[in-house]
């Protein structure tokens, strides 16, 4: 079955390893052009050349921003519309956590990075996409939150605080924008990425015990997810969260 992305330019924030690498290859192997942003032009064009390798003549711009930096942002928005002409895809990937402890605790400075970068992010990187190209000629956005903004967990509530907003900022902007624009979430499980090291990387093989599907995630898990959504076999959904958690969120409860 073919996904429709073929010929459409997608930008992808964080897009320079884990989750955000994975949906750029992942969007150039089904012929979409890919803008592929994140702070460090170096890391960026590193990835630029893995997908122009692995799929000769994608189309691929490396364009460095700080997801929180406004002027950063539009420079990167207009130079994925000058370069292709138009954007058909946002997928808003890019995210922090620089504070891991009791809610209670947390420096104001550490809250507003998280809210900076992981929440109104989401906002300003859509209202930049919509006034390029896609309130014109509609799209699809998708926004990478997580299963911690749907649950509780010790030492990163106010992280998932901030993805839970995200699922909800997706809900609002879905009914905001519809029909023209989709928008919809995914919420990844324990994926096995940077961001997310200090939690898998010295007891993966534990984890992966109490998983019902018996592993901890891949960033190309998500990566497939995204294909879904941004393609025309999710063409009747919008405003939803796609749980991707290998079934973490339906395991029983240890007593």
């Amino acid at each position: 079955m073919r996904t429709g992305l073929e010929g459409r330019t997608a930008l992808i924030t964080g897009a320079s390893r884990g989750i955000g690498k994975a949906i750029a290859m992942a969007f150039a192997a089904e012929g979409a052009n890919v803008v592929i942003s994140s702070r460090r032009q170096e890391a960026l064009d590193e990835v630029a050349k893995e997908i122009g390798a692995a799929h000769p003549g994608a189309g691929v711009l490396a364009k460095a921003a700080h997801v929180g930096d406004a002027e950063q942002a539009a420079a990167c928005v207009d130079a994925a519309a000058a370069e292709f002409g138009r954007l058909d895809i946002l997928v808003n990937n890019a995210g922090t956590n620089p504070y891991f402890g009791p809610m209670a605790d947390i420096e104001p400075a550490a809250a507003a990075k998280i809210v900076e970068i992981n929440q109104f992010a989401v906002v300003q990187w859509t209202r930049l996409a919509l006034r390029a190209s896609l309130a014109e000629h509609g799209g699809t956005i998708i926004n990478i939150a997580s299963v911690g903004g749907l649950v509780t967990e010790h030492g990163i509530g106010y992280y998932n605080a901030s993805k839970a907003a995200v699922i909800h900022l997706s809900r609002q902007f879905a009914m905001e924008l519809a029909p023209r624009v989709r928008v919809n979430c995914i919420a990844p499980g324990l994926v096995k990425t940077h961001l997310a090291r200090a939690l898998w990387e010295n007891n993966e093989a534990e984890i992966s015990k109490y998983m019902p599907l018996g592993r901890i995630g891949e960033p190309e898990d998500i990566a497939n997810a995204a294909v879904f959504l941004a393609g025309d076999a999710s063409s009747w959904m919008t405003g939803q969260t796609l749980v991707v958690d290998g079934g973490a969120t339906i395991r029983p409860s240890i007593a």
